[in-house]
């Protein structure tokens, strides 16, 4: 007899029938990795571990050792641990033979229930002794000493093996998908009936992957009032989260909260019983206020986190160094430099004080800080290159920045989510406030970048006995998410910065740097108009910038330059000439069709070999990251791939990473991107189209950052007068953040 977990199971579809015999790993919304013997399949391919085992992976509820069972799925080959069988839908079968049905009832999952005891039941009940038991647990009385509690407790492990399979059921029935359904039911188990009839939104409190939307969409198909008191309490938190990353604020206030909520349920609430719901999620602690500003509980608990360690770092008695400025000078020599007054001050500051920051524009000498700042903690400590490994922990929020900082210092440097060892099934750090990191000396790059949530679990996983250096631009884009760390830690003043402004990066006769020192100040002169050694303003109508792109691409292709070190950025995707457009045309130009290039479609997408590609999201197990930059080495179609799919295999600076069809959407060319995805790299060459058509994303901060990411060359093609409205376009959206007042409001207390 089949216990079906999927409705409308299709029989002819490929299956492996046989036994669970071992789990190898298993994450806390249900995903399995795990050991199957084979003992029947309907697939060919699969014919040659009949009698044999496989590794299976899928999303599963209370699969039990030694349990038969139905895997449909198909066999795939992971690109780090080989073949394993994907499973989509499961059965659990159950024994209809006697000799089975002994050996099911006298397992481990009935307590107490022996050999001879379980081959008595089978003889009175007969074979159909399961079926009847769960229709009338009564019948157990007809079995001659059985007791009560015995008959009640084959009866219960019974209902609860059954129940199991019927919630999931009823879950997909409603409307959730097969994994969803498993997470809640993984989270929930008996109680999960109960959650769905008394309040189904209550699942967003301690699932994160389903969505406000998806449930909402649910709840009203079960006939759930559209002014239903739990549906508005979830929506406010809903809208609350969907303003603070979509605007960057860090806290909202009531008339935003309250007419976008409205708006989301095409209701008119009744202001006060408004208030009385947020009242409701303050006493829940789901969100906290402070007079008039209202913030999810995530956000102002991270901003508490950073709060407080400043505040201790602050009160921590400084380190002295009686031979800090010959052994500065003996670093000097060595390295055969001389540090300016505002590297000086950087370094000494670093080292003494608890907590610093080093801020500046490209090429004023933050990478040559960090490095000397390393050497010189290495040499006052007297360590040795191991002890400094173990020591230091130089961040990044990305892989690249990461990179450049390893490079700078041969020291390894790492992301943030990997130092604090992000686990992406669960969504928690495994470094944190319990178990934090013993490093002693912290230096952050690209800290404008990292928002409040990740500053605050980092600051979490830190000891206090650390020495904590920022380093970063403030005039660059601020992060994806809440906040504004490192402008708002410089402007607390609270906090010992040295801003430095001297350039050094290039040639004397350089104007890259300068022209950014000229956004950074408001003052840019007629000068950029002038072609440089390293700059070139190419001027061309809007209408002709795809045209002449393709020109100077051309130049560059004869030239047969680096695609590593030239990138083109744009700030908006959607238009003639926004990146989406642009990517189709400079795909033909630097990687055009081919005979002898195998090439696949997905969606209105041509992936091609040898095409730039651009990294979407993060990819942890893969060493792949959002932003991330490589090539396509090879693709192999569907119909000669061993997954029977196809295979996208995209080669990261000799980190070759695997991509199927639901991957797909993480990667898109790479020819042209974005400025946001821009940041945290350095590139020898940048070209950067600038156009009336993309007037509503032209402000200061989006193009300074455009122009810092040129090391040796800038070219800006397009019209001077968007260039000129561009950097003198102050008028980003100014975040809500709460952090530098929080900063004077407490420190200056103690």
């Amino acid at each position: 007899m089949l216990l079906y977990i999927m409705l409308g199971s299709d029989n002819m579809k490929k299956f492996i029938k046989g036994i669970h015999k071992r789990e190898i790993f298993r994450s806390d919304k249900g995903y399995v990795i795990g050991i199957f013997k084979v003992k029947d399949t309907n697939d060919e391919e699969l014919e040659l571990y009949v009698n044999k085992t496989i590794t299976f992976t899928g999303y599963f509820a209370d699969l039990k050792i030694d349990d038969n069972y139905v895997f449909y799925g198909e066999l795939v080959e992971h690109p780090k641990y080989g073949l394993q069988y994907q499973v989509s839908e499961y059965e659990r079968l159950k024994p209809n033979d006697s000799e089975g049905i002994i050996e099911f009832l006298c397992s481990d999952l009935f307590k107490g229930i022996g050999e001879k005891l379980a081959r008595n039941i089978v003889n009175v009940l007969g074979n159909d002794c399961l079926e009847m038991i769960l229709e009338d647990k009564s019948c157990l009385s007809l079995v001659p000493k059985l007791t009560n509690k015995k008959a009640e407790t084959i009866y219960n492990t019974l209902y609860t093996y059954e129940e199991s399979h019927k919630t999931i059921v009823y879950l997909n029935e409603i409307g959730f998908t097969m994994q969803d359904a498993l997470e809640i039911y993984n989270t929930y188990k008996a109680y999960t009936m109960n959650k769905i009839e008394t309040n189904i939104y209550s699942i967003l409190d301690r699932i994160e992957d389903i969505s406000f939307t998806k449930i909402d969409q649910i709840a009203l198909n079960m006939d759930i009032s559209t002014d239903d008191e739990n549906r508005i309490k979830y929506c406010i938190l809903y809208v609350m989260q969907q303003l603070t990353f979509q605007n960057g604020d860090t806290y909202l206030t009531f008339d935003e909260i309250y007419e976008n909520t409205c708006k989301y349920l095409k209701l008119e609430i009744d202001i006060n019983i408004f208030k009385s719901y947020l009242n409701i999620l303050k006493e829940e602690y789901k969100i906290i206020t402070d007079y008039e500003k209202y913030y999810l509980k995530d956000i102002f608990d991270s901003e508490l986190e950073i709060i407080k360690k400043v505040q201790v770092l602050k009160t921590i008695k400084q380190t002295k160094y009686k031979t800090l400025d010959s052994d500065i000078k003996e670093l000097e020599n060595y390295l055969n430099i001389t540090y300016n007054e505002d590297q000086l001050n950087a370094i000494k500051t670093s080292l003494t004080e608890n907590i610093t920051i080093i801020t500046g524009g490209p090429g004023t000498g933050k990478t040559t800080i960090i490095k000397g700042i390393t050497r010189l903690y290495q040499d006052l400590n007297k360590l040795s290159l191991k002890e400094a490994v173990e020591e230091i922990a130089l961040l990044a929020p990305t892989g690249r920045a990461a990179k450049r900082l390893s490079e700078s210092t041969n020291l390894p440097a790492s992301t943030i989510h990997r130092f604090l060892k992000w686990n992406k099934d669960t969504n928690e750090f495994q470094v944190n406030e319990y178990d934090k990191a013993m490093q002693k000396l912290i230096i952050i790059d690209e800290t404008s970048m990292i928002d409040v949530n990740l500053l605050g679990n980092l600051f979490k996983g830190l000891t206090d006995n650390i020495k904590l250096i920022l380093v970063g631009d403030d005039n660059q884009l601020p992060s994806v998410g809440p906040g504004q760390i490192l402008k708002d830690l410089i402007k607390s003043n609270l906090i010992p910065t040295i801003k430095l402004n001297l350039l050094y990066r290039q040639k004397e006769d350089s104007y890259i740097n300068q022209l950014a020192e000229e956004i950074r100040n408001n003052n840019l002169s007629e000068a950029f108009i002038d072609k440089k050694s390293d700059y070139q303003f190419l001027e061309c109508d809007s209408v002709n910038i795809k045209q002449s792109l393709e020109n100077i691409c051309k130049q560059l292709i004869e030239k047969k330059y680096n695609y590593k070190k030239f990138q083109i950025m744009a700030p908006m995707y959607a238009g003639i000439v926004g990146i989406d457009s642009l990517n189709k045309t400079l795909q033909e130009v630097f990687n055009p069709k081919e005979k002898n290039k195998t090439e696949i479609e997905s969606g209105d997408v041509i992936f091609r070999e040898n095409d730039k590609i651009l990294q979407l999201t993060n990819m942890p197990d893969d060493n792949v990251f959002n932003g991330d930059i490589g090539v396509i080495e090879k693709i192999i179609p569907a119909n000669v791939s061993e997954s029977k799919k196809n295979e996208i295999y995209v080669d990261y600076d000799g980190n070759i990473v695997k991509y199927l069809p639901n991957d797909f959407n993480k990667i898109k060319h790479g020819y042209i991107i974005s400025i946001h995805k821009s940041q945290g790299s350095e590139f020898d060459t940048v070209i950067l189209p600038i156009s009336k058509y993309y007037k509503r994303m032209l402000y200061k901060k989006l193009i300074y950052t455009a122009i810092t990411r040129a090391k040796r060359k800038l070219i800006i093609l397009g019209e001077p007068e968007a260039f000129i409205y561009s950097v003198n376009n102050n008028e980003e959206y100014i975040r809500k953040t709460s952090l530098e007042e929080n900063l004077k409001k407490f420190l200056n207390k103690n």
